[in-house]
């Protein structure tokens, strides 16, 4: 909603004084129309120069100068700065015909709704402070609500007053009394409006699409289809020129022949056969809004993706980026595909039958506090209402015990060599916080690193067994010993004494039970994507059949299979310890075979009038009748009944015994 800022409102119409012209303002509040004390505009709209007075020419000029040196972002987000200008220019109050200032401000922005806004301070925050700045009027149209410090913003408990015909009324009311009382004067269109604008195409770098255009007249011609694709050039910077111009025009073979249709030399412009070409490329998203269809048919060379491709793929089973693709990709492919698919080009709406969006692995920040104005540094624990800044510091200077390790920090950046540390019983304690893991934040933990010593397979397992996959999940290297003493034990269930020690005897039922019991897991957890559990079911695995002295090859084999994917490095090597000259990745993947995990004995509750009193065993091929004759002959039965009758025994086959006495 943010991105794109749908807003339903109404477009009024101001009549300029002395001009045939109207200034149309964009309003999601027509309910306010009496609160207007003044309009601003953007200092790029149309309307600015036309009806400036002389007498402001040459404040609005230079205001007009100064606002074209910030970027739009810096407007929308400098909430704090209050300027503008006076044209000297009245509108007509549609309404009442009063006359009301028409003012310029770059917190109007030209390319969002109007460029124009009319502003009541009332009701508005930064209407007010424009107008409290510049002593403009603020009319209270909000009956009995104090405005003397802020505007009051909210769309309920309220009603109007000073609003003529609309006195009395709250919200809804006096919204569709004021639209309707608008439109019937001409002064007023309902209408629906967009923050989202049209994106700039065009990137000034190398890398990118070239844009098959050329050319002629200073107007642009497109290159026809039959001669495409134009590829990229060759060139020696990728810099910008030193001129300014993007990098392409860098190349010394970058113009277009159009008798000959190809690339050539720019030696041969002549601006009558032979065109200069574009120097900008297309942005990324330009290939990336539609790669999936592309892989569908890749050697197709005369269209993006057959008919054929398309209706027998139609869409991705799943896919998987991390966060920032929801913000940026996943918006620009969707237009894509929504464009081509209102085109007839492709089978289906939306690319994707399943969409999973990977939470961040988050950093483990080390700060220490500094006293503001001084370089001296205070351990966290002496930290009370001093004035102090905290300063991000590299997490290798931090041990375990978040304690400072002086030295290394000294070494790590020489700015600390001078500085004063305050410690606290000989030690330095640091602050702590979990946060995205960044460069900036000198809280980045090398994968190499990890790699080096513990190996890939525990680095793997470790990320995975973390928390569910589409939540952020915060590093602590401490925890990489759980799964790194894991793999040691699936290492020691194919080893005794450090030699490689697999039998072949027939597998005993308790191990098959452990195995199978895992492969459904497993199979389930892959299913739903909960790789964290599978690591779970993993450890439990390994724990049970290590607890049994399991070496059977059948169960072993399969467990390393099951593994493969999960820890593929460790895998494979067992796989071929075990005589496979195959990759371990060609082999069918494990599937559970029911007969082994079906229980022989089921654990009921006994209760007495629903309270729970004792557990009771019963081998599960057992039917009601034998499990109530059971409970009856059961000595504890008789303790808990303590001399009263049985009324009724309620028997939920494989969950629960419920004695009415």
């Amino acid at each position: 909603r943010n991105w794109i800022g749908k807003s339903e409102g109404i477009l009024v119409k101001f009549d300029v004084l002395n001009f045939d012209k109207q200034i149309h303002a964009f309003t999601t509040r027509p309910d306010t129309i009496y609160g207007v004390t003044f309009v601003t505009l953007a200092p790029e709209h149309p309307l600015v120069e036309l009806i400036t007075t002389d007498d402001n020419k040459n404040h609005i000029n230079n205001y007009i100068l100064e606002s074209s040196k910030k970027t739009e972002r810096d407007r929308i987000s400098d909430v704090k700065s209050i300027s503008g200008v006076f044209t000297g220019a009245y509108v007509l109050h549609p309404l009442t015909n009063i006359k009301i200032p028409v003012w310029i401000s770059d917190y109007v922005l030209a390319g969002y709704g109007t460029g124009a806004v009319m502003a009541v301070p009332c009701g508005d925050q930064r209407d007010y402070n424009f107008a409290k700045f510049f002593n403009l009027p603020i009319v209270n149209i909000f009956k009995d609500i104090d405005i003397s410090n802020e505007a009051f913003k909210e769309k309920n408990n309220f009603v109007l007053t000073n609003s003529e015909e609309l006195n009395g009324l709250d919200f809804k009311k006096g919204y569709l009394l004021a639209l309707e009382k608008l439109k019937k004067l001409d002064k007023g269109i309902h209408e629906i409006n967009y923050k989202l604008r049209d994106a700039v195409f065009s990137r000034q770098r190398y890398w990118g699409e070239p844009f098959p255009v050329y050319y002629k007249d200073n107007m642009p011609v497109m290159i026809s289809e039959k001669y495409l694709p134009v590829e990229l050039p060759n060139v020696d910077k990728y810099l910008p020129t030193e001129d300014g111009n993007s990098p392409l025009g860098n190349s010394a073979n970058w113009a277009w022949d159009s008798l000959n249709n190809k690339i050539v030399s720019n030696k041969l412009i002549n601006n009558e056969t032979v065109f200069k070409m574009e120097l900008n490329t297309m942005p990324g998203w330009a290939g990336s809004s539609w790669y999936f269809n592309r892989y569908m048919d890749p050697t197709n060379k005369d269209e993006f993706a057959s008919k054929k491709s398309l209706n027998y793929w139609k869409e991705v089973d799943l896919y998987i980026g991390g966060s920032e693709h929801a913000t940026g990709h996943l918006l620009y492919s969707r237009f894509w595909q929504y464009f081509l698919y209102d085109l007839g080009l492709v089978p289906v709406k939306d690319y994707a039958k399943k969409l999973i969006n990977q939470g961040m692995i988050l950093g483990n920040s080390a700060f220490i506090h500094r006293l503001n104005g001084t370089n001296t540094y205070i351990s966290n624990e002496l930290v009370k209402e001093q004035n102090v800044q905290l300063i991000h510091i590299e997490i290798s200077c931090v041990n375990s015990n978040n304690e400072l390790d002086l030295e290394e920090l000294r070494k790590w950046q020489p700015q600390f060599k001078n500085a004063k540390f305050e410690f606290l019983n000989d030690k330095f304690i640091v602050k702590r916080e979990v946060e995205k893991m960044s460069k900036s934040k000198y809280n980045v933990v090398s994968p190499d690193e990890i790699c080096e010593k513990y190996g890939a397979d525990t680095l793997r397992l470790y990320e995975m067994f973390l928390g569910p996959i589409e939540q952020a999940k915060p590093w602590n290297t401490a925890g990489i010993t759980g799964t790194f003493s894991f793999l040691k034990k699936f290492w020691n269930l194919f080893h005794q004494n450090e030699n490689f020690n697999v039998v072949n005897d027939k597998p005993s039922s308790e191990s098959l039970k452990i195995l199978h019991k895992t492969i459904k897991k497993i199979n389930d957890d892959i299913e739903n994507f909960s790789f964290n559990t599978s690591v779970s079911a993993f450890m439990i695995c390994v724990n049970g059949l290590s607890s049994i002295k399991c070496n059977n090859r059948s169960i072993l084999e399969s467990l390393c299979v099951l593994l493969s994917p999960f820890a593929p490095h460790i895998s494979e090597e067992i796989w071929n310890k075990l005589g496979h000259n195959e990759s371990i990745s060609f082999v069918n993947y494990p599937e559970c075979n029911p007969v082994y995990i079906k229980e022989n004995n089921v654990e009921y509750p006994v209760s007495f009038n629903g309270k729970l009193k004792f557990k009771l065993v019963q081998e599960s091929s057992l039917d009601i009748h034998q499990i109530k004759q059971n409970i009856i002959i059961d000595q504890r039965t008789n303790n808990y009944l303590d001399g009263r009758g049985i009324k009724k025994i309620i028997v939920v086959p494989g969950k629960i015994i419920n004695i009415v006495c």
